[in-house]
């Protein structure tokens, strides 16, 4: 039903339907989003969008799994005890409902030109880290840790071969990084927990010999806070 803030929001925020939504992982649906004002987006693999859910102004952000320059933004969305507003919102949209979305936005996101290309991260991370893995080529040098709840919640990635896939409560991601020890000279991309992030680069450039300036972080969530962003 359109209220009075519709024609500010249609200035500030672009407009879709939600053309598909199934499970992708045990705990994640995936959502697609189609609609003419999301055609021909400036979209860099990692980045993200702010999406209204729910009712009111309450705004959550996704990493984008999938775009479709003729107009559709897919996200993957996680489902998790004492879920928010995002959360609830991903399990109970359906099919044929309107989403307001912003722009595509963020730094966190594929330098292609690495020579070496390191993804450690968790849930949250993983759709991002699906982007970037799909616009590599297939003889890109790939590396890195990726944990999750359970064996159910791994996401498809692209280079998945490639990857060590933990299980969380067995080795820790800065104790994985540590076994993986990836010798300096590409790009390392570390999202997830705020203070796993920080653990990891301290790995990476403390005791790896990493330039600072060489680990992408992104934190995107802490216990007991709604977000980061």
């Amino acid at each position: 039903m359109p209220t009075l803030l519709d024609p500010v929001l249609d200035l500030l925020m672009l407009r879709g339907t939600v053309t598909e939504a199934e499970p992708i992982t045990a705990r994640m649906r995936r959502l697609r989003i189609e609609g003419d004002t999301l055609a021909g987006l400036a979209v860099r693999p990692g980045q993200q969008v702010r999406v209204l859910v729910g009712s009111g102004l309450t705004r959550r952000t996704y990493s984008v799994w999938r775009y479709d320059p003729s107009g559709a933004v897919e996200l993957c969305v996680l489902d998790h005890a004492g879920a928010g507003p995002g959360a609830q919102w991903g399990r109970s949209v359906e099919v044929g409902e309107r989403v307001r979305l912003g722009k595509p936005e963020g730094s966190f996101t594929l330098r292609p030109e690495a020579a070496h290309h390191v993804f450690v991260g968790e849930e949250t991370a993983s759709v991002a880290f699906g982007a970037m893995l799909t616009a590599l080529p297939t003889g890109a040098r790939v590396s890195g840790c990726v944990e999750t709840e359970t064996a159910a919640d791994r996401l498809p990635l692209p280079h998945s071969d490639r990857l060590d896939w933990l299980t969380r409560g067995a080795t820790s991601l800065p104790d994985a990084i540590r076994r993986l020890a990836p010798e300096p000279g590409g790009i390392a991309y570390v999202a997830g927990e705020a203070r796993t992030v920080q653990q990891v680069r301290q790995v990476l450039v403390r005791e790896a010999g990493w330039d600072r300036r060489a680990v992408l972080t992104k934190p995107f969530w802490a216990p007991g806070k709604r977000g980061l962003e």
